[in-house]
């Protein structure tokens, strides 16, 4: 089947943006209730109330519609990590402040946080221009010889799954307040030194607030 790619033109018509935000809207109920594998393109457009041949002018499969939705939330917790982390200059702090940004949005944004878990795509990837952040910091504590050397290669794989286990722990478990920053502090001790953080440094940083 043919389709058009998923960007969208720079000045879409008034209708093309209501199509899309329809559409983005209904996949954002239906991911909260599952993933998307089991979501068919049909409940998507009759949910959002838009013919299906709409759903290809926007998106060229399921897993491009999943991705700009991700992208979308993503977006959002990239915002809020910039805003906690203007004016820190320590990268490993920066680094930490990520996880707890994360964790917060999480306890914040529960049905937010389980679509952007659910359409994680290629999310994990260095590549990705959302991740430019989170390298930068790696990459600038690594040059400073703050972290191990296997974070220079692994480091930004290994904390964005840390704080997608996080985020996953606390939408599923749905934890108190106390109970959830009691987790995360011991999850940024435990990330902290497995980047070849002091272990001393690593509780100070996990007692920061955002």
């Amino acid at each position: 089947m043919a389709s058009k790619a998923s960007s969208s033109p720079a000045n879409p018509s008034p209708r093309a943006a209501r199509t899309r935000a329809a559409l983005i809207a209904a996949g954002f109920e239906l991911l909260v209730e599952r993933p998307i594998d089991a979501i068919p393109i049909d409940d998507v457009v009759a949910k959002a109330g838009v013919a299906k041949g709409s759903f290809f002018n926007h998106f060229a499969d399921k897993q491009d519609f999943a991705n700009a939705i991700a992208t979308e939330v993503r977006l959002e917790v990239e915002a809020l990590i910039t805003k906690a982390n203007d004016g820190v200059a320590n990268p490993v702090e920066r680094i930490a402040g990520g996880m707890r940004v994360a964790a917060e949005f999480a306890m914040a944004q529960p049905k937010r946080s389980a679509v952007l878990l659910r359409s994680q795509g290629s999310s994990t990837a260095r590549a990705h221009p959302l991740n430019r952040g989170v390298v930068g910091d790696f990459e600038a504590a690594c040059q400073q010889g703050l972290l191990r050397p296997e974070a220079q290669q692994s480091g930004v794989l290994y904390w964005l799954g840390l704080c997608q286990a996080i985020m996953t722990n606390i939408v599923e478990r749905r934890p108190s307040r106390d109970d959830a920053n009691r987790r995360l502090a011991e999850m940024l001790v435990l990330g902290l030194t497995g980047l070849g953080i002091d272990a001393a440094e690593a509780t100070r940083l996990a007692r920061l607030k955002a």
